[in-house]
């Protein structure tokens, strides 16, 4: 149930491993969008798709386990999903200036421990001028040389083409309830759609992001999940220049993204506004980058802007991926980094099944 990244990444994996799978959603009756250039969107095709996983701070945690799975998962998928009619490619690499001299030196000392994940330090002195000069808070900068993106709509498009090559089934339907089933019928679970209809079901993975809880709560199962907003803007330069030679494919200023698209476009995001309704003053603060912006970022004209919610876990680390009953899998409240952790969150459901086939019901 949910049919964003996580929800259909994991349906694609689990009908590659064999299982009969109905990706629920009402999205899925709708076409992927060609841009993001709606007002309010959801988590998944609100999204940037940035892969932040070597230069994750943390050496050991859950966290880091996941963002370490994913980030070898993701050149396999990649290539597994990259298709002429659905094209996909990982964009590398991923800058992130330092902020203060203590950023800096935790940078420093990051890049040290782990140069065999393709992380150097950049002195200021040695940062090179680019057509397009970068912001320069006058630290220097952590380069990441495997981290960068993923186009968040053509991996969604990617992910639902190869899952229905591979035989999956959809059902455009929003789901009402869950009910525990006897087994003789068939199935550990019983779902109840919009419509009334009732079906049978082994297991049932959740990744309804925010909806996750109200399927939870009358189960006895209290997860909630708080809404927190997310605003970007799509910029045009002012004027006809070169192009990004010199860019990254993210750069990351005062935890705000910089990402070049196009000859003269730049995606600039992403906020993060606890609850559901967009701050307007915070635009203005991401525009000029709290003071740091180069001149042709502040001239740049806004052709674009969106906003998303990303589902967080209250009183819990994210993301969850619990076994509440056996057959009864959450998926769900990725934050910031459901695209990320896509393909470690489809390997996990997947080890979930499968024990529950080994162990019976």
């Amino acid at each position: 149930m949910g049919a964003g990244i996580v929800g259909t990444a994991t349906s694609w994996h689990l009908r590659r491993r064999g299982y009969a799978v109905v990706l629920v959603d009402p999205s899925v009756a709708s076409a992927v969008p060609q841009a993001s250039n709606q007002r309010c969107l959801n988590g998944s095709t609100a999204s940037l798709g940035v892969l932040m996983g070597h230069a994750f701070r943390r050496s050991s945690g859950r966290g880091w386990r996941l963002r370490q799975r994913s980030m070898a998962l993701w050149p396999e998928w990649v290539v597994q999903l990259d298709d002429p009619t659905s094209p996909l490619s990982l964009q590398t690499p991923l800058v992130q200036l330092a902020s203060s001299d203590e950023d800096a030196e935790r940078m420093r000392q990051l890049a040290e421990a782990r140069p065999h994940a393709g992380l150097r330090f950049l002195d200021e002195q040695t940062l090179t001028p680019a057509p397009h000069p970068w912001p320069r808070p006058g630290h220097g900068a952590l380069l990441s040389e495997r981290d960068g993106r993923v186009d968040p709509l053509g991996l969604l498009r990617a992910l639902r083409r190869a899952f229905d090559t591979e035989g999956g089934a959809t059902q455009a339907t929003r789901v009402e309830h869950l009910q525990r089933s006897d087994a003789a019928r068939g199935g550990r679970w019983q779902v109840i759609t919009a419509e009334g209809d009732r079906f049978n079901v082994d297991a049932v993975v959740i990744c309804s992001a925010l909806g996750s809880s109200q399927l939870l709560e009358p189960l006895g199962h209290h997860r909630p999940m708080e809404a927190v907003l997310g605003q970007v803007l799509d910029l045009k330069l002012p004027n006809p220049q070169p192009g990004w030679t010199g860019w990254p494919a993210v750069l990351t200023c005062g935890g705000i993204n910089l990402i070049p698209h196009g000859d003269q476009q730049l995606w600039l995001g992403a906020t993060v506004e606890p609850g559901t309704v967009a701050d307007s003053s915070l635009v203005s603060a991401m525009t000029t980058l709290n003071n740091q912006a180069p001149s042709w970022l502040r001239e740049a004209e806004r052709i674009g802007q969106w906003q998303g919610l990303r589902a967080r876990p209250q009183g819990r680390p994210a993301p969850l991926l619990e076994t509440l009953e056996p057959g009864l899998i959450l998926a769900s409240g990725h934050y910031r980094n459901g695209v990320l952790l896509a393909p470690a969150s489809a390997e996990w459901v997947g080890q979930q099944i499968d024990a529950s086939i080994l162990t019976g019901p």
